[in-house]
């Protein structure tokens, strides 16, 4: 009289989550986190998304972990993707990988010492190469005036200068206001020291320790983090830097705009 068992079979469908290509400027939501941001390219494997502040995050291509219009999706790298990979600078640029590093352009950055120096290269150098720009570091801005004046900048020969602890009321800042060349561009950071710049949890430090006036600073941020020589805790603080990610975004802001002034020659 009735038909076959009606519990026979998979009467319990479980629910199809999509696959969806993540092509460029895509947007999704990461169902965990909320964020919620344009598809702008992949790195080591994940997608990285972009919010409408600029802010970009770094998501695994995981199973249902993401959300379009309100529903899961896994996202899968699309072929034409995987075939046109584009490598990204340290500084977040791409990279021109067809273009030889120029010959040395006449204009200059100036940062205050080697750290300043090697902390620069190591997230612009692919993008300052290209553009034939020399850093050069000054052993200290005290005589800042005097450099300048006796550098003659020009139209064609800039400078940007890189300045630690350039607030308001500083030495720094009243030794900067003495410089008014305009083909003399001076930006800073608020940290006392280009240490500092670092984001402190990627050296192992849940915050910069605060230094009382008057003892060195360096010092006393060896001594928190338990590190005899200032040597020894500069080379834990640029090996956790690979990119404009490790560090604070007035570091990032600062270069970013000597940068351009030192390349784009203003307009007649």
């Amino acid at each position: 009289m009735y038909g076959e068992d009606v519990l026979a079979g998979n009467w319990r469908r479980r629910k199809v989550i999509p696959e969806v290509d993540a092509e460029p400027d895509l947007v999704v939501e990461d169902a965990d986190s909320g964020f919620c941001g344009a598809v702008v390219g992949f790195e080591l494997g994940a997608v990285v998304l972009e919010d409408r502040h600029g802010k970009r995050r770094n998501f695994p291509l995981t199973p249902a972990a993401f959300l379009l219009d309100g529903e899961p999706v896994t996202l899968r790298r699309p072929v034409s993707a995987k075939r046109a990979q584009r490598r990204i600078t340290a500084s977040g640029s791409i990279a021109v990988g067809t273009v030889k590093a120029q010959v040395a352009k006449a204009s200059r950055i100036w940062v205050e010492g080697i750290h300043d120096a090697a902390l620069v290269e190591r997230i612009w150098g692919d993008d300052l190469r290209i553009e034939g720009i020399v850093v050069e570091p000054l052993d200290g801005i005290d005589f800042l005036k005097e450099a300048v004046a006796e550098f003659r900048p020009s139209r064609e020969r800039r400078i940007g200068v890189l300045v630690d602890h350039l607030v308001p009321g500083s030495k720094e800042s009243r030794i900067v206001a003495a410089v008014k060349d305009p083909n003399v561009l001076v930006t800073g950071h608020p940290y006392v020291d280009v240490w500092q710049a670092v984001k402190p949890e990627r050296v192992g430090l849940r915050a910069w320790p605060v230094i009382p006036p008057g003892r060195p600073w360096k010092e006393g941020v060896c001594e928190a983090a338990g590190i005899r020589e200032p040597a020894d805790m500069w080379r834990r603080i640029l090996a956790s830097v690979s990119s404009y990610r490790d560090v604070e975004t007035p570091l990032i802001n600062s270069m970013e705009r000597l940068i351009d002034f030192v390349t784009v020659l203003p307009e007649d």
